[in-house]
C-alpha cells in the first residue's frame, strides 16, 4: 500500500527501513509519549522484531510514514474484537526533525479515511497521555473529539498521568471530509 501526500507518503514497510527506524525511534522525546511497548533505547533488535511483525501482518494495519528518501515515522491501527469489533485504535509517531510541519495531521486525516474505506469500522479512537498537546491538536484538527479523561490511568516514567480518549465516528468523518 502507498498513499502519497505532497512530499510524503504512508506506505508498507520495507527492509530498507531498518536503519532509519532505529535512527528516528531511538529518541526519548518520541518514546516518552508512547506506551512502554515502544522501548527506549530503541535498538536494531527492536527494529528487526517490529519489521518482522509488520511483514507478517494478516491484515496490513501498520505502515511507515516516509519522505522520498526514508522512513520518518509510523502510523497504524489496532483492530478491536468482541463487542468492540467495529472500532480500532489509531497510533502514530514521527521522528523529531519532522515535528511541527503538519505531516502527522495530514497523515492522520488520510489514514483515517483509508481505514474507514478498507475496514468495516464505525469508530476510530486514540489514547493520548497527559502532556502530549501536539497529539491532541492533531486529532482535533482532523475532527476527533475528546470523549473521556481517565484520571491518573497511565503510569509512565515514574508518575501517574491522565489518559485522554479521542474518537471519530465514520459518519462524522464522511460528513466533514466527504468520501474520496
Amino acid at each position: 500500500m502507498k498513499i502519497t501526500f505532497g512530499d510524503y507518503c504512508i506506505r508498507s514497510y520495507q527492509i530498507s527501513d531498518l536503519e532509519t527506524l532505529v535512527k528516528y525511534a531511538n529518541n526519548i522525546k518520541v518514546s516518552q509519549l508512547l506506551r512502554d511497548q515502544f522501548p527506549f533505547p530503541y535498538t536494531r533488535f527492536d527494529a528487526e522484531a517490529w519489521l518482522m511483525e509488520a511483514f507478517n501482518q494478516h491484515a496490513e494495519t501498520n505502515f511507515a510514514i516516509a519522505n522520498k528518501q526514508e522512513l520518518i515515522g509510523a502510523i497504524g491501527i489496532n483492530l478491536q474484537d468482541d463487542v468492540n469489533r467495529f472500532s480500532a485504535e489509531i497510533g502514530y509517531w514521527l521522528g523529531e526533525p519532522f515535528w511541527g510541519k503538519g505531516i502527522v495531521t495530514n497523515a492522520v486525516k488520510i489514514f483515517t479515511n483509508y481505514t474507514f474505506e478498507n475496514f468495516d469500522l464505525n469508530r476510530i479512537f486514540a489514547n493520548v497521555f497527559e502532556g502530549n498537546i501536539a497529539s491532541e491538536r492533531v486529532l482535533m484538527k482532523v475532527g476527533y473529539k475528546k470523549e473521556a479523561i481517565l484520571k491518573k490511568a497511565v503510569y509512565k516514567e515514574g508518575k501517574f498521568l491522565d489518559q485522554y480518549i479521542y474518537a471519530i465516528l465514520k459518519n462524522e468523518f464522511i460528513y466533514s471530509y466527504g468520501q474520496n
